[in-house]
């Protein structure tokens, strides 16, 4: 089932923005959302149309190829790790669901990080971090 809205802290896990940076989005009018008992709450379309807003898309763009350069660049890890790039077709139902499940599998460990980019039907995801985290969170997506 496909999620009704997502917190300010959902959609700063999938663009790489700080709350703050959200707020201040809200602010000069890139992203819309309403606030209900204190809580800004999105819905899809809401972060649809801020993912794809020409304002933000390039610095959603650098935070994503960020989380595949530092991984790479990082050569001293003290733990195995692992960096995958999921690039998929689906329709905007199915990458809502793809959305709330990295949303949820994140909520749950730190030391990982997960990007989300929508173009149309084409969906990227990137997920880093712990390798039986990245194996098990990909593996039960697909389950």
């Amino acid at each position: 089932m496909t999620k009704n809205y997502y917190t300010i802290n959902e959609l700063a896990l999938i663009s790489g923005f700080t709350t703050r940076s959200l707020r201040n989005f809200i602010t000069m009018g890139h992203l819309k959302g309403e606030k209900i008992d204190g809580i800004w709450q999105f819905t899809p379309e809401d972060i649809d149309a801020f993912l794809s807003n020409p304002n933000v898309a390039p610095g959603i763009k650098s935070k994503t190829n960020a989380v595949v350069y530092d991984f790479m660049a990082d050569t001293e890890k003290k733990t195995n790790k692992i960096c995958s790039i999921l690039d998929l077709i689906m329709d905007d139902d199915e990458a809502s669901e793809l959305s709330e499940y990295f949303c949820t599998a994140m909520a749950t460990i730190s030391g990982a990080e997960f990007k989300f980019e929508k173009h149309g039907k084409n969906v990227r995801v990137i997920i880093s971090g712990p390798e039986d985290f990245v194996l098990d969170t990909i593996n039960g997506w697909y389950k």
